[in-house]
């Protein structure tokens, strides 16, 4: 390998150094104070708050909507239908032609393989959900990586970074460094609050109704008990505490031999009024990122709804495939070739989706009249193909009394 004082060897292709410039930037994330996010209960109030905080015309901060942001994602459901989006396109290969369209094979297999360009495309696709990422790029022990500068400490629309999102004092004008495009690289809408912001009022509602059912199950379940009992007279009353701590664990009180108590009268209910609460938050979250209720009404579900709700997922996933292919031909290959890690000349993008169902229902029918490659159905299908079937005979099963059947 070509020794140069000026380079560090990242990654080399078929005897030919790709290489990256030695050095690296500021690690802007390194100088960045830790915070520790509120755990207190959110309500909707304080996202109006946030919200408008978030899109004042002077002196925005983002940091309380980011912070509500992390806490709503704790939501199981929400971070389901997040996961079934966003890894559909996290799992596809991604193919790296040259400048003449053709497919650089070597480079393609590298790029598939590293962490970093996992959390560079990990972080474009959040822009979708958060509205905003800026990422940076650093070398470290031999080895590049990404980190995703906290959304609380950016300003998108100002172009500032904030060492302490508490001290408008500490800040920076990131687009205006040197590694701006290509340490740092930014991906997103700068105005865009995301998908999430959406979702931040039924994950409050859901815990809200999660919270009234638990209450109802533990006063209906478990009743409190009550004694009634002369309750100026102390010796009585410390009996009657005791008697009521041995019995169990339910809730209880006393009350004198002369009052009386009862539940206040309200809507009967055994809990539907909650759920059903719970089922619409659900369903709006799932509308909102996945564009459609998938396998979750089971009970008016059909086979023509749920596949036309996985197709409109789909459209959504070649939606981020999309977004994919051009934040990396704008920015990524850009920034990556001023670094030296890979030449330039090179493009990003998907091979097309196939439907393999209808590609094999194709191959069928269209082996009745000609011959299929073997060697191309397994790489498509995986399927091993050995040869021929041989055709049975048509009488081979056929019995007569002249064999000897009947004796």
């Amino acid at each position: 390998m070509e020794n140069n004082n000026n380079k560090i060897p990242v990654f080399e292709l078929a005897g030919q150094g790709v290489w990256k410039v030695k050095g690296t930037g500021k690690n802007y994330v390194s100088g960045i104070v830790p915070k520790t996010i509120t755990q207190t209960r959110k309500d909707i109030k304080e996202w109006l708050s946030a919200q408008q905080l978030a899109t004042a015309a002077e002196n925005a901060k983002r940091y309380p909507l980011y912070n509500l942001y992390a806490e709503i994602q704790k939501d199981l459901h929400l971070r389901s239908q997040i996961n079934n989006r966003m890894l559909k396109s996290l799992s596809r290969a991604f193919v790296i032609k040259d400048k003449n369209g053709k497919i650089d094979q070597e480079l393609t297999d590298l790029l598939n393989n590293q962490n970093w360009v996992y959390g560079i495309n990990k972080a474009i696709l959040e822009t979708v959900y958060n509205g905003h990422s800026l990422v940076e790029l650093n070398y470290e022990n031999e080895k590049l990586t990404t980190t995703l500068i906290p959304r609380q400490n950016v300003d998108p629309v100002n172009g500032l970074i904030f060492f302490d999102y508490t001290d408008d004092g500490k800040k920076i004008e990131y687009r205006k460094q040197k590694e701006y495009g290509s340490w740092l690289m930014e991906f997103g809408d700068n105005k865009d609050l995301g998908l999430l912001n959406g979702c931040v009022p039924h994950v409050l509602f859901k815990r809200f109704s999660q919270s009234c059912w638990s209450e109802l199950a533990e006063i209906y379940g478990v009743p409190p008990r009550v004694m009634k009992t002369n309750t100026q007279d102390k010796v009585m009353v410390n009996r009657a505490k005791q008697m009521m701590t041995d019995m169990g664990s339910a809730a209880w009180f006393i009350i004198d031999d002369s009052e009386s108590f009862e539940f206040a009268k309200g809507v009967t209910t055994n809990g539907d009024v909650y759920k059903n609460l719970i089922t619409l938050c659900n369903n709006e979250m799932s509308m909102g990122i996945s564009g459609a209720v998938v396998g979750q009404d089971t009970a008016n579900g059909s086979n023509a709804k749920e596949t036309a709700s996985i197709s409109i997922v789909q459209d959504l996933v070649d939606s981020d495939l999309t977004l994919l292919e051009q934040h990396w031909n704008t920015t990524v290959i850009p920034g990556l070739v001023l670094l030296g890690i890979i030449p330039e000349g090179v493009s990003f993008g998907f091979d097309p989706t196939e439907d393999l169902t209808e590609l094999w229902k194709m191959t069928v029918q269209a082996a009745n009249f000609f011959e299929v490659n073997p060697t191309w159905v397994k790489t498509k299908f995986g399927i091993e193909v050995v040869g021929a079937k041989k055709a049975e005979p048509a009488n081979k099963l056929s019995l007569s009394i002249e064999d000897g059947f009947f004796v």
